[in-house]
């Protein structure tokens, strides 16, 4: 579990790929040198790219760039969810994008992907719309198509910078520590009391030195980490129709005036705000589920 680099094979012929990966139950931390562009659609996930962690509603486009280390998307999510993933060619910048004076908004693009570049709005909804498209068409027009969904997202201002500061993986690999073990002890923790002196010992630190190593990988504490995972976990439970109480209680929280005053904290409303808001969400997971039957 420790970062992997993840070696991508590209076929013959062409200069990127487009697929629908399912890793929802596998944790891969990893990086690669290709650039890559994410969607998932679903009723709530979670994003680590670089040393940004956070969370996502309904649906989520990301351009993430090369050697930066991310974590898949779906990982543990609990329902229902649809996935389109490009990634590039190694020689798609350096050959393709960087000696064409016509791609020069793209090539800014590329340049700030390092940062992992999150889109929202319109260009989401047509880059979208140009991504389902392209998975029928042939070679040729799916790379037009490509260069349009490029240039579309170079042109807007649509778009969160997901982390401040370089991430790439010059910056993790000398990481010996297996944040798998991390994230597999919230995640079947998060709703009991995750204990920082114990994961510190499951991966062989002293509590202070954890502490630490946590806050320099994810500029969070670990309680701070621990309370944002309870709350998208909230999140989605909220979007099932399950009522606030017994959701409060479900992911951890033994104070509901605590856990309504952290979710408005961190997610901008109450929980029962939230759930009225987002009630199209239930629609969308009913819908997914029903497409799979």
């Amino acid at each position: 579990m420790k970062i992997k680099k993840e070696e991508i094979t590209i076929q013959p012929g062409k200069s990127f790929r487009i697929f629908t990966p399912s890793f929802r139950n596998y944790f891969l931390w990893h990086y690669h040198p290709e650039f890559e562009l994410v969607y998932v659609e679903a009723v709530a996930g979670i994003r680590h790219v670089g040393k940004n962690i956070s969370s996502f509603i309904e649906s989520d486009l990301v351009l993430i760039g090369s050697n930066v280390p991310h974590l898949n998307f779906d990982y543990g999510l609990q329902t229902e969810y649809k996935q389109i993933v490009v990634q590039f060619k190694e020689d798609f910048f350096p050959n393709l994008i960087i000696p064409t004076a016509e791609f020069g908004n793209i090539r800014a693009l590329f340049d700030k992907a390092y940062l992992g570049l999150s889109f929202y709005g319109k260009t989401k909804e047509q880059v979208v719309a140009k991504l389902k498209e392209m998975q029928s068409k042939n070679n040729f027009n799916s790379l037009l198509e490509l260069f349009e969904i490029l240039n579309i997202m170079a042109e807007s201002s649509e778009v969160h910078e997901l982390n401040t500061e370089d991430t790439r993986i010059k910056m993790f690999i000398n990481d010996k520590i297996r944040m798998g073990t991390v994230y597999n002890y919230i995640h079947e923790n998060y709703g009991k009391n995750p204990n920082v002196n114990h994961i510190a010992s499951i991966v062989h630190l002293s509590t202070a030195a954890f502490c630490r190593y946590f806050k320099k990988q994810t500029n969070m504490t670990f309680t701070e980490f621990v309370n944002q995972y309870r709350i998208s976990q909230a999140k989605t439970l909220l979007l099932k129709d399950h009522n606030v109480s017994e959701v409060g209680y479900a992911v951890g929280f033994e104070s509901m005036s605590y856990f309504n005053k952290l979710f408005k904290t961190l997610v901008g409303e109450t929980p029962s705000s939230f759930k009225k808001n987002n009630a199209f969400c239930n629609k969308l997971d009913n819908r997914h589920r029903k497409t799979q039957v």
